[in-house]
């Protein structure tokens, strides 16, 4: 861990939507943020532009989606794009083994609406969630 403990900020990125979360190295902890459109035009710059403004993150992680075996999926291309353009706000960009991400979010999801926590599950919820969980591996290794 560094001097002084880190604010991040993590992202799940999908073709329509992008997760995003913010977690701390004090706690090792996240919590979800939102869900940024992204679509023919691109992500929505201006909202992942807020995001990076409110929170001040030491550094970026970025969920890397791969196959089970590990090599890269179809949408990495796609994901490593982000990343270049990321680079717009000058802090260092990480990536973090994502995959079964989504299906450990929509799994936590269930599990809370069953004890009674949680209301009817939306896939913007999905998204959510499974940039909190990129967010708490990284946490968990630095």
């Amino acid at each position: 861990m560094p001097a002084t403990p880190e604010t991040i900020l993590a992202f799940d990125f999908g073709l329509r939507r992008i997760g995003a979360a913010v977690g701390q190295q004090v706690t090792a902890s996240a919590n979800p943020l939102a869900v940024i459109t992204n679509g023919e035009s691109g992500p929505d710059w201006v909202a992942i532009d807020a995001l990076v403004r409110e929170w001040q993150p030491a550094r970026i992680i970025v969920g890397m989606p791969a196959h089970a075996d590990g090599s890269p999926s179809e949408i990495s291309d796609y994901v490593n794009e982000f990343i270049s353009e990321l680079g717009r706000f000058e802090r260092p960009v990480e990536t973090e083994d994502e995959r079964y991400s989504s299906l450990e979010a929509e799994e936590l999801l269930k599990s809370e609406r069953a004890a009674g926590l949680r209301g009817r599950i939306r896939k913007e919820m999905i998204d959510s969630a499974a940039a909190t969980l990129i967010a708490e591996r990284w946490l968990a290794k630095n």
